[in-house]
């Protein structure tokens, strides 16, 4: 069923990270010869006629202009994609997001002043600034790398993509 098959990562003919698709997508792109696989799934389509491999990663035969850089917009799950799930104050695992400077006193809704925290931690924090608390910032808050729109995209990044987005496993957080 294409409901339970992993999507795949789109390559520019530079192998620059363009987009996630579904299964059939890459498949469709391979078969009208638009794109090439680079990586297999280990999925296949079958039908009574023919069974194809399904893509885990193609690369575009043609080079497409992208007139923008894609980034993520701000939302929950880029903060903690980009946090590696985990509380900016304590370290242990985030089930909200906090403002650093908060809304409250002139704090903006930025990635620079967003942070992932535990409910504990952000009720301790409430909408005081951080020099008004005992707690500290385990990493000051920063807009992620580019590709981390692809962990937004598809809620964790396969191990085997990490080779082809222009960051490392730590940049691009998996959930713990």
């Amino acid at each position: 069923m294409v409901s339970t098959m992993s999507p795949a990562l789109v390559l520019n003919a530079t192998f620059e990270p363009l987009s996630v698709v579904s299964p059939r997508r890459a498949v469709v792109l391979v078969m009208a010869d638009k794109a090439e696989v680079v990586l297999e799934s280990g999925e296949r389509f079958r039908s009574e006629r023919l069974e194809l491999s399904v893509p885990s990663v193609v690369r575009l035969r043609y080079f497409v202009k992208v007139p923008f850089f894609r980034t993520g917009g701000l939302s929950r799950r880029g903060v903690f994609a980009r946090d590696g799930y985990r509380c900016q104050y304590c370290g242990c695992r985030a089930d909200s997001i906090d403002h650093v400077r908060p809304r409250s006193r002139g704090g903006a809704h930025s990635w620079e002043n967003v942070v992932a925290a535990c409910r504990r931690c952000n009720m301790a924090k409430r909408d005081r600034l951080l020099s008004e608390t005992p707690m500290r910032l385990l990493r000051p808050p920063a807009e992620p790398p580019r590709s981390t729109w692809v962990a937004s995209a598809v809620g964790h990044v396969p191990s085997d993509w990490l080779p082809y987005l222009d960051s490392s496993p730590d940049s691009v957080a998996q959930p713990a």
